[in-house]
């Protein structure tokens, strides 16, 4: 069986400690048992794309009613994830590792993914520095301030967001073949922390992201079987939530809670990638054309629907139905604009606990007091696993109704400045970027470039009456572009390269399915020129 191999990684200090020959061996193995059906799924994902263009809705499956019927449990959750009432969630950079973990949340989501920016500095650094953080020795100085960051006495339970199954690691390959990113970030982190993070009473615990069907969480499942038994791990060592952020996981909850029963511990509300799912599984469609994304909330009623009925399912199999992200973050020199954003964070989390969430997400530790105080009035106890929902009756037209609204020129435009600040600041290795008072990972963009996508493909038309084409795009896009050359941002020496890239998502024919894909292509060239 082929071993894994490094190609053209530019090294970075301590690699060889997380990819050791074993390692190595394992992420080859992995590789090879497995790789070929996770080609075959993700061909899956194209093929239902085509169907879905030519008219068919997705649905509850027939194949699988008799899961759904059926009377059963996922495994009890352990000990140190019972109580998830507030996580806060970011990058893997050292610094924001042990902030993180001394945020006072619950737990803290180191995350791999939409907020990473997957350069190989970022991938194997993350790696180091959850491992130090899994045995407690992390440690960080700012090198301007002096300021010198360790873990406190009580610290935030540990999970880790692996890249999603689309992903590939370009730098580790099995016969010249990229390895999966997912597989590759899971395992990495299973043989350098999984052993650490047991022996100090907790454990190797995941979020599994952008899953499409239950086959990819039962792929999931064989992966984590499999790499449990290379490392002489007992069965259900590992835990799972699954992020609900694609329109037809949305109807197959019970069947991806079914295929991972042995390790999964909830399902999570992730409504930022669900919007831009359901947007870009819809995009050819003129009847799906959505309207300004400042006006698509929770309120909504395919956003509501498919919340409760995330309540509704986990309960009724025993795991926990984790609410979704409060991006705000605080508004220095603004008293009334950051009460105002405090206002939003307390309504929606007020809105979670009440339908029954057993907890929720923050981006900011300012945040955390806020959510925590909301949902200890409302959940005493460490979850509301005993609250069945019995009221709820979800249906597919719930799912799929159309928010109405408006289509104006600030949204267009808003778009356009928030699609091409995240770009530039992704390409420049950032991949959690505060912008205009909310802290963004790839999930805003890939809302805001799709959209217009969306809009441009179907002459959508502005409130004004003016059609949403080219000529306008262009137009607006060149004004935002002179409103940022010259200015100070995150990424400004990649402003170039954000457009370029920026015009390639939106005016192009074919829609592309991630805007990381085309990215991390940019990323791959900038670390090749740095190799030379």
């Amino acid at each position: 069986m082929s071993n894994a191999c490094l190609a053209s990684a530019p090294y970075i200090s301590g690699q060889q400690d997380i990819l050791t020959p074993d390692v190595l061996r394992l992420i080859g193995e992995v590789e090879a048992k497995f790789g070929a059906r996770r080609r075959d799924l993700m061909a899956a994902r194209t093929a239902l794309q085509t169907r879905l263009d030519n008219g068919e809705l997705p649905d509850f499956l027939a194949d699988t009613a008799d899961v759904r019927a059926a009377d059963w449990t996922v495994r009890p959750a352990p000990a140190a994830l019972q109580d998830r009432r507030v996580e806060i969630t970011g990058p893997v950079d050292r610094k924001m590792v042990i902030n993180a973990l001394n945020s006072g949340a619950n737990a803290f989501m180191a995350d791999f993914e939409d907020s990473s920016t997957p350069t190989w500095e970022n991938m194997i650094g993350g790696q180091i520095n959850l491992r130090d953080a899994a045995d407690g020795s992390i440690d960080f100085t700012n090198p301007s301030s002096g300021k010198h960051y360790i873990l406190g006495d009580k610290t935030a339970v540990l999970l880790v967001r692996p890249r999603g199954l689309h992903m590939l690691e370009s730098h580790v390959t099995v016969n010249g073949a990229p390895v999966s990113a997912g597989f590759f970030d899971f395992i990495a982190f299973m043989a350098s922390s999984a052993k650490r993070l047991i022996a100090n009473g907790a454990g190797p615990y995941f979020y599994l992201p952008k899953l499409e069907h239950h086959l990819e969480a039962q792929l999931w499942q064989d992966v984590i079987v499999y790499v449990e038994d290379a490392l002489s791990l007992p069965r259900g060592t590992v835990r799972v939530t699954v992020l609900i952020e694609t329109i037809t996981a949305a109807f197959q909850m019970d069947e991806i809670l079914y295929a991972l029963k042995d390790h999964i511990v909830g399902l999570n509300c992730g409504r930022w990638d669900y919007i831009f799912n359901f947007i870009k599984r819809f995009a050819k469609r003129p009847d799906f054309v959505l309207p300004d994304r400042s006006v698509i909330g929770m309120d909504r009623h395919f956003l509501s629907s498919y919340s409760q009925l995330l309540i509704q399912t986990c309960h009724r199999r025993g795991a926990h139905a984790m609410g979704g992200m409060a991006a705000q973050i605080p508004i220095k020199g603004d008293e009334a604009a950051n009460a105002a954003a405090l206002a939003k964070v307390e309504a929606d989390k007020k809105r979670e606990a009440q339908n029954g969430h057993d907890g929720t997400w923050v981006a900011h530790p300012a945040l955390i007091p806020t959510a925590k105080a909301i949902f200890d009035a409302v959940m005493p106890e460490a979850n509301q696993l005993d609250n069945m929902r019995a009221d709820v009756s979800v249906s597919a037209a719930d799912l799929l109704k159309v928010p109405k609204g408006a289509i104006t020129e600030a949204g267009l435009r808003g778009n356009i400045n928030v699609a091409l600040l995240y770009l530039a600041a992704w390409l420049d290795g950032s991949g959690c970027v505060p912008i205009h008072n909310l802290m963004e990972d790839a999930a805003t963009a890939e809302i805001s470039r799709t959209q217009l996508w969306q809009w441009r493909t179907h002459g959508a038309k502005l409130d004004d009456g003016r059609p949403v084409d080219a000529a306008l795009i262009e137009t607006l896009l060149a004004e935002e572009v002179a409103l940022l050359d010259g200015t100070a941002f995150v990424g400004a020496s990649k402003l170039g390269d954000a457009v370029t890239l920026f015009t390639h998502l939106v005016m192009d024919d074919t829609l592309e399915e991630f805007l990381t894909t085309p990215a991390y292509d940019l990323v791959l060239g900038y670390e090749k020129a740095e190799c030379l």
